[in-house]
């Protein structure tokens, strides 16, 4: 059965317990911290201390500005906190904000996330076992210490670890080694089921496992209104985000699936030029049915799982207009979807 997430999108620490505890009572199934503009761990210390069932976790985490042993106390207590329903998501992010925001080397981005990764389940094993001898020694990181002063307290949960990726090699690597992967909500069915999940399996088969041991979740954009005018007035804050993110190289793939890869060559153009207003022009209709999901308040749970039936275990809607979902529609698409 497909899971219905949602985001905790609020920059307010102050707001973040009640608002988790909302999602919780909704009904959701997981509640995702976003990094942009805040940090995206600390917000889940709250949310855990403040529920009791909802899973929790950041979409995503920018892994390299932290070092593995940084991330993986982050991890370890929020997993403690949590009693187990934390949920590690973990993301490269692109050279430009790795090396001019954050001030870090830019290397090597699916090799290195491999490294960290490892690394990262060597950190849990030595905690898991009391503490015992660190030795990890990868191309990027090398750990032999752990004393008993630094070891936190063991615990029994297990803390999955998901990816964010796009292209092949990212996707290989996520199936061979992760519990699960965030696919990047410019997306369609067409290219989730002959490119991604092709890929997928190909890191599961190499470490013996099958899909169902593997969890793929994304934030499927969807348009949405209560009649056809208002779903008319949605579709302009849909068609400007989809072209913001057509217009990045690293999703392009995602346009050459149905044949457009020459979109995004023309929306980078009109990006590097500040044209914003311009690039939306660029996504045509047939573009818009196909990156989003259309429907009524009533009917877009069942729209999203016929799109998406097979391809995704999770889904949280991406929304980037106003819409009026209000508690009681969320009740029911939760009970929809959640069960």
């Amino acid at each position: 059965m497909m899971k219905l997430d949602t985001t905790l999108t609020t920059r307010d620490l102050r707001e973040v317990a009640e608002l988790a505890r909302q999602a919780e009572d909704q009904g959701f199934d997981a509640i995702w911290s976003m990094e942009a503009g805040n940090d995206g761990m600390l917000p889940l210390a709250i949310a855990a201390e403040h529920t009791r069932r909802v899973k929790l976790g950041p979409a995503v985490a920018i892994a390299f500005p932290r070092s593995p042993m940084a991330m993986a106390y982050a991890a370890w207590d929020l997993s403690a906190l949590s009693k187990g329903r934390f949920i590690l998501g973990l993301g490269t992010q692109v050279k430009g904000h790795i090396e001019r925001r954050y001030g870090v080397k830019w290397e090597p981005p699916v090799a290195k996330l491999r490294d960290y990764v490892q690394a990262l389940r060597a950190i849990f094993k030595c905690w898991q076992e009391g503490g015992k001898k660190l030795s990890y020694a990868g191309k990027f990181y090398n750990l032999s210490l752990m004393t008993p002063f630094f070891a936190p307290k063991p615990h029994n949960y297990q803390i999955p670890i998901y990816v964010a990726g796009v292209n092949a090699h990212i996707l290989r690597m996520a199936g061979e080694i992760c519990d699960g992967l965030h696919a990047h909500p410019f997306t369609s069915a067409k290219y989730l089921r002959e490119y991604l999940v092709p890929h997928i399996h190909e890191g599961l088969a190499k470490s013996g496992r099958a899909r169902k041991d593997f969890t793929i979740t994304t934030t499927p954009f969807v348009i949405v209104g209560r009649n056809a005018d208002e779903i008319e007035r949605a579709k302009a804050g849909v068609r400007q985000q989809i072209s913001f993110y057509a217009s990045t190289r690293t999703y392009q793939v995602v346009l050459e699936t149905h044949g457009w890869g020459d979109v995004a060559p023309k929306l980078n153009e009109l990006a590097a030029k500040g044209d914003w207003a311009g690039m939306p022009k660029l996504i045509t209709d047939e573009m818009l049915d196909v990156y989003a999901v259309t429907g009524t308040y009533e009917n877009i749970g069942e729209k999203v799982r016929e799109r998406f039936d097979g391809l995704l275990d999770r889904v949280n809607f991406y929304v980037p207009y106003k819409a009026a979902f209000d508690d009681a529609i969320w009740r029911r698409l939760c009970k929809q979807m959640n069960g």
